[in-house]
């Protein structure tokens, strides 16, 4: 497995892999998880890193703001899930933002994904607060973001 920049041309393929990654928030949420708008704007603000596998098998998107990082999205093919991509991704994304000069990294997780936090605490993320989820998504249960971080 290769992890590389994401270009822009790619972005329909982004969107294909990340909604099919999202699909197990179904129980919660109707909706697909993003459109090609917000990946092309995705693309202005940060940058999407790819593990390739003759074509995109998992993506993160990353963005520096200020002295952290942030990463979100961080999306596997179903397929291909519980094979490491997951963890190979967010310790690229680590790394960049290490090598732009980030001493932390942040990112969250809707809480009614109960296994992740978890899998992000493995990685030495530790839970830092809560923020509304987003009051123009219609949801089938209420939820909020768990926000989680960690120094790099």
């Amino acid at each position: 497995m290769q992890v590389r920049l994401a270009v822009a041309s790619e972005a329909p393929a982004l969107v294909s892999l990340i909604n099919a990654a999202f699909r197990v928030e179904k129980f919660f949420i109707d909706t697909e998880r993003i459109d090609l708008a917000q990946v092309e704007a995705f693309f202005r603000t940060g940058f999407f890193l790819v593990a390739d596998e003759g074509g995109p098998a998992a993506c993160v998107y990353v963005e520096k703001r200020g002295a952290r990082g942030y990463f979100g999205l961080l999306s596997v093919d179903p397929a291909r899930q519980k094979s490491g991509f997951g963890k190979r991704l967010v310790d690229a994304a680590e790394q960049y933002c290490r090598d732009l000069g980030c001493t932390a990294m942040d990112m969250q997780i809707v809480n009614l994904r109960r296994e992740l936090p978890a899998f992000y605490q493995r990685l030495g993320y530790a839970e830092t607060g809560t923020a509304p989820f987003p009051h123009d998504v219609v949801t089938k249960l209420p939820c909020h973001f768990v926000r989680m971080s960690k120094a790099l």
